[in-house]
Formats: structure tokens, sequence, C-alpha cells
């Protein structure tokens, strides 16, 4: 694949100038950090967030890389906000209306530093709970960890200990906790499928909590904590009639992966992970067929309105994120809406510079060729909507 241009660095401060106040932004700390576009593609980069990312005055769930990066967002033109009036981060554009099902897919088949940062995930909650016309939907923590997840970050799955590892300043600061102690919030809930995953459904059962089958792919139909029916193909089901205020939020971590498969984990392979591998195209999916079941699940079954990459701390030598020499503290965010231009920017930009391996530049044909796959399929389905 073709890349882009280098990204052209902007002065932070310079930024914060220019921003003024709101929310929670206007707390913001005066260190210095740049932010960075893709000249190309609509890609955000934020980069030198501080290793302590909370805002003290507030709640304290106000994340600094995450404020920076939305309100950077909303002054170019994408709001995270759909509502009535215009501001820096809302107009009726936007992507989350106060009644949407908001599902923040993260990665917690790992623990240490090889699921999504929870801190930042405790940040954009908070965002989502902030919204300007009164934020009345539900917010749901998801995951497929393929039977060796845990939204507790305690999984033993190639570890040698049952103990708790979130990937944040706090270790004790898992997804669950997030749910259960942070925010304590009857709009916050959790689901990991897991145990849904080998229980498939017909197109009329609204009921049963497991997974559709949609040609070579799978996606996952579940009842919320709050109540709520999720069919990720068709949308809310709402007793006679899908609603389609359901949002996707894809928060993958950056990391190495394998040698000889998908080589890395960004934003297409993370979001690969929602199918069920129950379904029985799991030998084609590893790997021939990885870009193909990519873009099919962003194509055609539900894209992600926007794609956040976890790059707080990035795993560049284990997929597991564990030991500590095996990962690097980059301290970076990078969002955008198309994820084959994200995965391609981030690999070049983000995780080959860490050490120069030629396997997690996006050029080498183990990366290419899926990268190229899920490109091909999406756009031949039309694109993203």
């Amino acid at each position: 694949m073709e890349g882009t241009l280098p990204p052209r660095p902007l002065s932070r401060r310079s930024f914060l100038k220019a921003a003024g106040a709101g929310a929670c932004f206007s707390l913001l700390p005066p260190f210095l950090s740049r932010l960075r576009a893709a000249p190309v593609s609509p890609i955000f980069w934020i980069t030198d967030i501080p290793d302590q990312p909370f805002i003290s005055r507030g709640n304290g769930n106000c994340h600094s890389g995450v404020e920076s990066l939305l309100h950077w967002m909303g002054r170019s033109g994408l709001k995270f906000y759909r509502s009535s009036q215009e501001t820096v981060l809302g107009g009726p554009g936007g992507l989350i209306s106060a009644d949407d099902v908001v599902l923040v897919k993260v990665n917690a088949q790992w623990k240490y530093r090889g699921c999504t940062n929870s801190d930042l995930v405790r940040g954009l909650i908070q965002r989502i709970l902030l919204h300007p016309e009164g934020f009345s939907g539900e917010v749901v923590v998801l995951e497929n960890g393929q039977g060796q997840g845990s939204l507790n970050c305690d999984t033993t799955h190639n570890y040698a200990d049952s103990a708790v590892h979130a990937n944040a300043n706090d270790e004790s600061h898992t997804f669950l906790h997030l749910v259960q102690n942070v925010f304590r919030d009857s709009r916050v809930s959790a689901y990991l499928l897991d145990s849904v995953r080998s229980t498939f459904i017909a197109g009329d059962d609204h009921l049963t909590q497991g997974y559709r089958r949609y040609e070579n792919v799978s996606y996952p139909c579940f009842t919320t904590a709050g109540g709520r029916r999720v069919e990720l193909r068709e949308g809310v089901w709402g007793g006679n009639a899908y609603r389609q205020n359901l949002k996707i939020l894809n928060v993958p971590v950056l990391k190495h992966h394998d040698e000889g498969g998908s080589e890395i984990t960004a934003a297409l392979k993370h979001y690969y992970g929602v199918v069920s591998m129950e379904d029985g195209q799991v030998g084609f999916r590893h790997y021939q067929g990885l870009g193909e079941t990519c873009g099919k699940m962003m194509a055609s079954v539900r894209a992600p309105v926007l794609n956040i990459l976890d790059a707080i701390w990035v795993s560049h030598r284990s997929l597991t994120g564990y030991p500590a020499d095996t990962t690097f503290r980059v301290n970076q965010l990078l969002a955008s809406q198309d994820p084959v231009a994200l995965d391609y920017w981030a690999a070049k930009y983000v995780l080959y510079p860490i050490d120069q391996n030629p396997r997690h530049h996006p050029d080498f044909p183990g990366i290419d060729r899926w990268l190229t796959d899920a490109r091909n399929l999406i756009n031949g389905a039309g694109g993203l909507t």
C-alpha cells in the first residue's frame, strides 16, 4: 500500500491558546505536547501525554490525552457529540447522540500492557457521560476474549499468575473496576462475550445471548445490563423494530502480535476479534482471510464511528504486554474513522520506529497483504458509512 506524507508537528501550547475553555478541557495543565495530523488521511495524532494523565480538578476522571484528542478533532470538523447546538465538541453531524448505546470495544484478552489502557477508557467514558444534552443512553465496555478474556484483567492464558494487572497507572483499575467503583452509574456497564460465543441464534431470536452468522463472519446479539437488546449488524431491537442509536468506539492497544500471522495488532485486527471463532471459519481467518474478515466486519456488519488507538504503552516485543522490557512507554493516542489508514500510519510512525523491526513496517509483505485485502473489500462494499 502507498503511504502518506510524514506529519508536521504542531505545538500543543499553540493549540491550547487557540482552543479556549470547555468542560474538562479548560482544566488541562500547561504541559507541552505535539498534535499532528496526516495531511492526506483524516488521522489525529496526540503525543507527549503526561505519565499522570488525569486532570486533578473536576471529578478526576478527565484524561488530558482524550481531552486534547476530542477538542482537536472538533476544531477540525469531526465533532464527538451529536447535538443541536454547534460547539467545539458538538454539532448536528456529531458522532454520539444523547440516547445512544455506545459499545467501547477494548482488548481484554490479555493483561499487563497487552490490554487496552483503562485510564484511557476511563477518560473516554467520562466524556460520553458529559454529553451537553444529557446522556440518557448506555456505555458498554465490550470484549470477546474467545474464551481467554477477562474484564477484571486477571486472565491466566499465557501468564504464570492469576493476579490482577490492568494496563493503567494503578494496576487494580480494571475495566470492571471502572464500571463498579469509579462510575457506579446505571448508564455504564460491561459485557464479556466469551460465554456466549458458541451459541448461534436465528434472525428472529431477540432473547438469547449469542451470535448470528452473516456470510463468512458472525456478530454478537446480547442484552445489556440496562436492558437494551443489541444486535450488532441490525441495531438496537425495540420490540417491533430496530433503532440505529448504536455506536461503536473501537479502542485497541497498538502492539506486536506474532511472526508469520498478522505481525501487529491495531484497529483492524482488534475489531476482527468481535467475531466468534466458533463459527467454523477460524482456519480461514488465521491468516489467509484476515484482511477479508476485517474488511467485512467493518463494511458489512457495523463500522465503528471512531477508532482510537492506544499507544500509551506499546508492546513492541510481546503480544502479552509482559515482561516489562518488551514494552515501551510512548504516551500517544491516534484516532481516525479510516481503520486502514490508521493502521498503516501507526505501524510506520509509532511502532516501527521503536526498534526498527522490519516486520512491523506496513510495507512488510505480511502486513501489506491483509491491509490491502481489507481496503479492497471495504471499497468494494461501497466504503464505510
